[in-house]
């Protein structure tokens, strides 16, 4: 039933579409001029994805933690590593930058050696006061000798806060109003005032500033994204231009083609643009990848309009069979490549969700495009001449055509041995693959702020912030010597760990008024005992202020403290290695029955989202070839065949996967990617050889050897053309600057490499090596849908 009305539609759809072609052409200028409408909508990502779901322990977690404290990461830091920094005209240049970030509007507050504050007793008052650090400008070089001596060696609180004391760095924090935290706001004041202040200052001093922090890396990493989209799509019309030139030696095809992709990026942005998505790292990467697969649809279509022609000449009948007989086999493919992508809605991930959404809606656009341009365009011009059919007669194709055919007819148990030792050496190989969360490994290694990322990691070992909550179930019970006491403990453990920085806590607050409580003497900088603790926090209650000292530490009613330290960037096993060593010594310090203890902060959210995201596209990829699976049973209503046709797609899949793991490519997040579009791509190449080797039965008696040759000399050449245009076009991808990005072209780019040469090698050597098994009736009922029309077969190539 359905095959006898896929027959009679696309007929119909072709009489449709070149008996209204002005129409036609006027209806997709003005939905794409609509669409370009849109693009004022587009923005680019300005927060950080969370992978996690909305209902994850971790988000929730994460969420409470804010609701308390506020955003964790909302800080960037500047450092200077020169000693020259320690001369009156730098250093109060230096201080005077502080003071021209404080003038900002989106500065919440600034913390540098200009503004620093020390705790002091005031004995007459008893309590306990912040005085100015520096309390008049130093004019000498020994009085800036003897405020750095008063900084590194008497005030341990600023230790690792402020200053190095082992190299000397010293460092501003500027916090950002939390309100523009995840506005374009605070990219415009990163990028420009920030810079501007920053560059003023380098100029007039000669010193290196490194500037690090979660905001500013966010802020550059989007720009670094803008920037690529640009070049992405430019390269990837470039070199799928000059291929398609290569084969067609045609202008004017050339220019169709590239017309018709073009199209299809104005409609990517536009529905980019109408959801109100943002552009992410994922979602840039649509464009271009509308570019690369879009040119296969023209090849299929001008390819087989151009074989007509050269057959009977009429340019009518070609136009009409281009649409009637491609339309439905380039429909179909443009569907497995869709559902390819279309896997991705169903993970819980708003990033990979939308990135599935916007592909898959746009893969089938350019398949729309492709099939009302190109016939539309052609009927409006003369026949092609005969220097522009003269491709299809090249030698070179020939000599390749004939050497799949005789590895197929006489190598076969070659191919069998062949294909055995590359998957059991893949299999080695995915023995070796590691599965990484590195926060930074995918950001580009040549940028400035790269570069002060691993600074800032060498001198106040990281800027990834975890935190440690610590709700004690009562008031004011954070500051309760018993808890201060085990917070210190664990911040000894942590301490110790080597990636993680030393933690900053209301511990560090209440030594610091120990040693305040007895003059500022450095070696009472340390927890008070019992009867101590009674005075020290009798003058702190007298304190004036004292709530502004204790609110970045512990909560308003005094119940939950945190404990926040930085870490490095790690691989996923040591960050799992870390939490839980951390984890264990919260259950041994901080009984569950008395106070309730969680680990959140940035780092972890990264850790948890990136193993969520592992277990979630794999079960992705396992969707996208059930999916597939289940189009192929209906297609050609044979389990042999399923089986048959998966065993080529699966296998490059398999020998990526080892390349991985010879080559030390982790899996992580971008690299997991590569198996479910490439899958969804190559199942095209496999779904054009069975839809023509079926016909090629039906035409051949059920001649197995005869129609698997014809099959192969008919779509060899097509299935080579669109291999090596997608080969190259994610190919492009390899320029990026961000690693994930780079990964991902040069996977997907070998995945189909592999993929081509086991649809056209190994493909047609199982058909004929099981010709017994699959020459029965289930495989010559006719389909479901007839891909090919069956005519087809009865028009042979001069």
């Amino acid at each position: 039933m359905v095959a006898k009305f896929t027959k009679g539609f696309w007929p119909l759809v072709a009489r449709i579409i070149l008996r209204n072609r002005i129409l036609i052409l006027l209806g997709v200028a003005a939905f794409t001029v609509f669409l370009a409408m849109q693009w004022k909508n587009m923005q680019f990502s300005n927060t950080e994805a969370n992978i996690l779901p909305d209902d994850h322990p971790a988000t929730i977690q994460y969420n409470a933690f804010k609701s308390i404290f506020g955003e964790e990461g909302n800080a960037i830091v500047l450092a200077i590593r020169d000693s020259s920094l320690f001369t009156p005209s730098k250093f109060n240049r230096w201080n005077k930058l502080s003071k021209q970030l404080e003038a900002f509007p989106e500065i919440d507050y600034v913390v540098s050696t200009d503004n620093l504050k020390v705790l002091k007793k005031d004995n007459e008052r008893q309590v306990f006061v912040m005085e100015p650090f520096i309390k008049e400008e130093p004019k000498t070089k020994d009085k800036i000798d003897e405020l750095t001596h008063h900084l590194f060696e008497e005030l341990p609180f600023y230790d690792n806060l402020i200053y190095n004391p082992e190299s000397g760095t010293i460092q501003t924090i500027i916090y950002l109003d939390k309100d523009i935290m995840n506005t374009a706001v605070r990219n415009e004041f990163i990028l420009n005032d920030l810079g501007d202040l920053v560059q003023n200052f380098e100029d007039e001093t000669n010193l290196d500033v490194r500037v690090s922090g979660m905001p500013y890396i966010r802020t550059w990493n989007t720009k670094s994204i803008v920037d690529e989209i640009g070049i992405f799509i430019g390269a990837a019309l470039l070199v799928t231009s000059i291929i398609f030139f290569f084969f067609f030696r045609s202008f004017r095809a050339t220019f169709i083609s590239m017309f018709v992709v073009i199209i299809g990026v104005m409609w990517a942005f536009g529905i980019l643009g109408l959801f109100r998505y943002e552009i992410t790292i994922l979602t840039a990467l649509i464009p271009p990848l509308i570019i690369v697969i879009g040119i296969p649809n023209c090849i299929f279509l001008i390819n087989k309009y151009q074989q007509e022609v050269k057959k009977h000449g009429n340019q009518a009948l070609s136009l009409q069979r281009v649409i009637s007989k491609i339309g439905n086999a380039t429909l179909m493919t443009n569907i497995t490549t869709a559902s390819g992508f279309a896997t991705f809605i169903i993970l819980d991930s708003d990033l990979l969700k939308e990135f599935g959404i916007v592909a898959s809606i746009n893969i089938v656009g350019i398949f729309i495009l492709s099939l009302l341009i190109i016939p539309i365009l052609y009927s409006f011009m003369p026949l092609p001449k005969t220097k522009h059919l003269k491709h299809l007669n090249k030698k070179w194709i020939d000599i390749f055509v004939s050497w799949m055919e005789r590895m197929v007819r006489h190598h076969r148990i070659g191919v069998y041995i062949t294909s055995v030792i590359v998957l059991v050496l893949s299999i080695i190989g995915i023995y070796q693959i590691k599965i990484t969360g590195s926060r930074i490994e995918d950001l580009p290694k040549n940028t400035h702020y790269f570069k002060d990322i691993r600074f800032f990691e060498e001198e106040f070992d990281g800027i990834m912030p975890m935190e440690i909550v610590v709700d004690t179930k009562r008031k004011n019970g954070a500051t309760k010597p018993a808890t201060l006491k085990r917070i210190d403990r664990l911040g000894t453990v942590i301490d110790e760990i080597p990636e993680l920085s030393k933690p900053i806590s209301v511990v560090n607050l209440v030594k610091y008024s120990k040693q305040a409580f007895y003059n500022g003497i450095p070696k009472y900088y340390q927890l008070p005992t019992s009867q101590e603790n009674t005075f020290i926090m009798d003058v702190a209650r007298k304190s004036s202020g004292d709530s502004d000292l204790l609110e970045s530490f512990v909560d308003s009613t005094g119940q939950t403290a945190r404990v926040t330290t930085f870490m490095r960037d790690v691989k996923i096993e040591r960050m799992e290695e870390i939490e839980q060593d951390v984890q264990e010594s919260i259950s041994k310090f901080f009984p569950s029955e008395r106070y309730s203890v969680f680990m959140t902060g940035k780092a972890l959210l990264f850790l948890k989202g990136t193993r969520y995201l592992v277990k979630n596209l794999l079960l992705s990829l396992a969707l996208a070839i059930g999916l597939i699976s289940l189009f192929m049973a209906y297609l050609f209503r044979s389990f042999r065949m399923i089986i048959i046709s998966l065993v080529p797609n699966l296998l490059p899949l398999v020998i990526t996967a080892g390349l991985m793991g010879y080559l030390g490519v982790p899996i992580k997040p971008s690299t997991i990617l590569v198996f479910s579009i490439a899958f969804g791509i190559s199942v095209d190449d496999t779904i054009h050889f069975l839809a023509k080797y079926r016909q090629e039965l039906a035409a051949n008696r059920w001649q197995i050897k005869k129609s698997v040759y014809a099959a192969l000399r008919e779509t060899g050449v097509s299935m080579f053309y669109t291999s090596i245009v997608l080969f190259f076009g994610f190919s492009v991808f390899i320029i990026s600057s961000f690693g994930g990005t780079k990964a991902l072209g040069g996977l997907v780019s070998a995945t189909l490499l592999f993929a081509m040469l086991a649809n056209l090698v190994l493909l047609p050597s199982l058909l004929l090596s099981l010709e017994r098994s699959i020459a029965n009736k289930q495989v010559l009922r006719k389909p479901q849908i007839d891909i090919l029309p069956r005519e087809e077969v009865n028009i042979k190539d001069k």
